[in-house]
């Protein structure tokens, strides 16, 4: 008697699991569209095809504005939402035969292809993606407005191969954020001689890091009543080897961009109140400190080691913010604060009136001080405007029992009238001009800080 032994796969369910796997290794598993992976072998295959058959193509590089806010103020899981929310739209916004990914982050990235007119159409693509990024997202009931900055690079005029292209939109990209975001560039070969320009700096300045090419220069800060110096200010300056003294507006920006600030601010501090133990003791010492410091969350250690080191009281260091709106209330910073201040330092609001609306965050973050911005100062007894804004100021430190200074205090008139008008602490070239710590002599500064009376 004969048989057959027979065996049945069902291969459907093998078949679906082996496109769902090919699919997710060249899709982002949030958003669902072209992964780095994908986007790579997209560009390539442009280029590749370029050469042998002359398609054009353009890139697109966007990079969401405000982005890190959303995910510090409301959460990771509605920066996730935001960013799906975000693919939605840019996917309403291309064509079939467009190539949308996401490169990781809160970056993404777009291949125009068959594309004849390019300059018209990647602009026209890029009005159109600023104009859907920028109307509200509704996160779980939260209302959030952000933005998105585009760099635009074309194949073949700014190059013919993937890498070339990538790093020219790219360029074009921070030059966009550079000039003020929630907008778009197309690249420009001047971008690319600013770029190694940066990049020369960038290397000089963490040698001069290493190097100890900085120092602090101190302005004073006096009493108005009594015109006794109360802090001195330190300023960084860069004693570099071939352009001379910089002042901190000509590398500041660069530290900011590129992170190097924190190693400086800690630099700063540690030589800031070094200097300051020698002082009188009635002379404390103001140090600016910058958001990106404080987000590092090791500020509050930095900041006790430096005066450990020196062995200068607490109550001497006042640490002084220019850039708080960035910080936009974030817990972590706000705890840091509450720390400092409890072990006695004291911190203040530096250019009080410029950028922003200095009254939320006085009622929002715990200053000791207002520093009131020198185009304020300076326009305070002539222009109605700013008047009114040192008024208000003034009625509002008041409310809430904080200090005030006016800073680029340069004519006795001025100082007279702020005076009048019920200023604590005044400061500007009237007073004194930055000096090195070598250069500084208390014993004179107080007679002729007097004499501006």
């Amino acid at each position: 008697m004969a048989a057959w032994l027979t065996t049945h796969e069902d291969i459907t369910e093998r078949a679906r699991n082996e496109r769902r796997i090919a699919f997710l290794a060249q899709h982002d598993l949030l958003t669902g569209v072209a992964n780095r992976a994908l986007f790579s072998e997209t560009l390539e295959d442009a280029a590749g095809r370029l050469g042998g058959h002359g398609e054009r193509f353009s890139v697109l590089m966007l990079d969401l504005d405000k982005f890190k806010h959303v995910n510090d103020t409301l959460g990771h899981p509605a920066g996730d939402q935001l960013l799906i929310e975000v693919a939605k739209r840019l996917k309403s916004a291309i064509r079939e035969t467009d190539v949308l990914a996401r490169l990781g982050g809160d970056e993404f990235a777009i291949i125009q292809k068959n594309v004849d007119l390019q300059n018209e159409e990647a602009i026209a693509l890029s009005l159109r993606i600023i104009g859907l990024l920028e109307q509200p997202f509704d996160l779980n009931g939260h209302r959030v407005g952000i933005g998105t900055s585009i760099g635009i690079a074309f194949a073949p005029e700014h190059g013919a191969d993937a890498e070339t292209l990538l790093k020219k939109a790219d360029l074009a990209l921070y030059a966009a954020k550079s000039g003020g975001r929630n907008d778009f560039r197309l690249f420009e070969p001047e971008l690319t001689a600013a770029a190694d320009i940066q990049k020369s700096m960038e290397a000089e300045f963490r040698e001069a890091i290493l190097e100890g090419q900085f120092e602090l220069h101190y302005q004073p800060i006096v009493d108005v009543r009594t015109r006794a110096i109360r802090n001195m200010e330190a300023f960084v300056r860069w004693h570099h080897p071939s352009r001379g003294w910089l002042g901190p507006d000509q590398f500041l920006p660069l530290a900011e961009s590129t992170g190097l600030v924190v190693p400086l601010g800690e630099w700063i501090l540690q030589q800031a109140c070094m200097d300051a133990a020698a002082w009188p003791p009635h002379v404390g010492i103001a140090v600016n400190v910058s958001a990106v410091q404080f987000r590092k969350e090791n500020l509050f250690d930095v900041v006790l080691c430096a005066l450990v080191d020196s062995g200068l009281s607490p109550e001497r260091l006042e640490l002084e913010m220019a850039d708080v709106s960035l910080l936009e209330r974030n817990q972590a910073c706000l705890q840091t604060m509450r720390q400092l201040r409890n072990i006695g330092i004291s911190i203040a609001l530096d250019n009080c009136g410029a950028g922003y609306s200095s009254g939320s965050y006085l009622t929002g973050f715990p200053f000791d001080k207002i520093k009131i911005d020198r185009a304020f100062t300076q326009g305070f007894a002539n222009r109605r405007d700013c008047a009114a804004v040192i008024a208000s100021v003034l009625a509002l430190a008041r409310g809430l029992d904080i200090a005030t200074v006016a800073k680029g205090v340069e004519t006795s008139e001025q100082l007279e009238a702020l005076s009048a008008a019920g200023i604590d602490f005044a400061q500007g070239y009237l007073i004194g001009r930055p000096l090195a710590h070598a250069d500084l002599d208390f014993e004179a500064a107080a007679p002729s800080a007097r004499s501006v009376a």
